[in-house]
């Protein structure tokens, strides 16, 4: 009986060794490499369209008007172009790159802008006295020319008034970085009498000071491209249209990226449906700053690590531009059973949009691409504009306009425009 006895107690101390030696290995500390990209194939123009007469066909003859509306921040500038209709190949638009649209201390222009227009040969037509009897297409140019403006005479003798004194362009200014411009046909009665035809118009990105894509519609001194010769000689905008509309989309940076290694059931630094607690994630959310919020949550009961990751030379993560890949950033980490990641990155080119893991985050145990733990949300403390052309956005030389709403997910599409899907702007993998 003792022997029994014996035996069996060393039965049960093996097996509470076996136990407590698999308890020590699942809690021993397993190295993971955690990678952030942003993957967003960028585009130059933030926003592009077209406008018309109001008649069938629809052009804007003497008398009429046209009106284009849309969003920009400083620096911002718009760029349009539409046939002088009675021409072979004539077109007005403005020097590039484009229309002012702010004074140097960022209050809007408003009112007559009509200096700013001007009337360019497209140079792939001879050109015969203007009027009503222009044939077209009429002959082609035996080599073609570059784009050249007009300014009083054409290289044929043909005389022109000046381009603002047959189109009149009033800008008004509706609030919250919109402006409506106006294009009016005051060409009627005048020795230059024509119709306007169905134009395009684009506005670039900028980045700190420069355009992305400054001649969007057309370049002095170059040849034609991308469907211009079809505005200029026969007032057609659909392949220019289609042109530029493939040109405009999304491009933004991402911030330097919070990652925090926490135990617990909730994210330590945000929840849906709750307001900012002021620990520092406005300051990601509006500017990208996350060095506040990670010093807040070192403090915090439950959060083992915190890193802010900066892409090398650039500091935030720029998106894939042409050929250049997109930025990205990685850390090592030490993970326990248990463990929990979350991240977060501000859409940098927004008031106060940031990405973060949602839900329980990012299990210690997964691997592989987790970015379809990540969502989009509006942090709810700065009033919200087109994304990449708003005159308050921190990135593009604004100051936040503060509101105060709860944390929500941003709908897309919004208000303002239609995003790419998440994972079609960053990727966030765990190995």
């Amino acid at each position: 009986m003792k022997h029994q006895l014996l035996q069996a107690t060393l039965l049960l101390t093996a097996t509470i060794s076996l136990l407590a030696c698999k308890k020590d290995h699942e809690d021993m500390a397993q190295p993971a490499t955690l990678m952030i990209e942003n993957v967003l194939a960028a585009k130059p123009l933030v926003q592009s369209g077209t406008f018309m007469g109001p008649g069938t066909p629809p052009v804007i003859l003497p008398g009429q008007s046209a009106s284009i509306t849309f969003s920009a921040a400083k620096n911002q500038r718009l760029s349009f172009a539409t046939m002088y209709g009675w021409s072979n190949d004539l077109f007005f638009a403005p020097a590039n790159p484009g229309i002012r649209l702010y004074n140097d201390d960022g209050s809007p222009i408003t009112g007559d802008v009509s200096a700013q227009v001007k009337l360019w040969d497209n140079g792939t037509r001879l050109n015969q006295a203007p009027g009503m009897k222009v044939t077209h297409p009429g002959t082609a140019e035996a080599t073609p020319k570059n784009i050249k403006e007009v300014n009083g005479l054409d290289d044929y003798g043909n005389t022109y008034l000046a381009a603002s004194q047959l189109m009149q362009l009033t800008l008004a200014y509706n609030g919250n970085s919109m402006f409506t411009l106006t294009i009016s046909n005051h060409s009627g009665g005048t020795a230059n009498e024509t119709p306007f035809s169905p134009g395009v118009w684009a506005i670039s990105y900028v980045a700190g000071q420069d355009l992305l894509l400054p001649t969007p519609v057309y370049a002095s001194n170059q040849p034609s491209a991308n469907g211009l010769t079809d505005i200029a000689e026969r007032g057609d905008n659909m392949m220019l249209s289609s042109y530029l509309t493939a040109q405009t989309g999304i491009f933004t940076p991402l911030s330097p990226v919070l990652v925090v290694v926490y135990k617990g059931d909730n994210n330590p630094f945000y929840q849906p449906g709750e307001k900012d607690r002021g620990e520092g994630l406005k300051e990601l959310a509006q500017k990208g700053n996350a060095d506040i919020l990670a010093a807040s949550l070192q403090q915090k009961m439950g959060v083992q690590q915190v890193y802010v990751l900066k892409a090398a030379s650039t500091t935030v993560l720029l998106p894939r531009i042409g050929e250049n890949a997109g930025g990205k950033v990685s850390q090592s980490l030490m993970l326990h059973t248990g463990d929990r990641i979350a991240i977060a990155t501000m859409y940098g080119f927004s008031n106060d949009w940031f990405f973060a893991t949602t839900g329980n985050d990012i299990a210690a145990t997964q691997k592989g691409d987790v970015t379809s733990t990540v969502a989009l949300f509006d942090n709810g403390t700065a009033i919200n504009q087109f994304p990449g052309a708003g005159i308050t956005q921190f990135n593009l030389a604004g100051t936040p306009l503060s509101e105060s709403l709860p944390i929500q997910t941003v709908p897309n599409p919004n208000a303002f425009t239609t995003l790419p899907p998440i994972a079609q702007i960053l990727k966030v993998t765990l190995q």
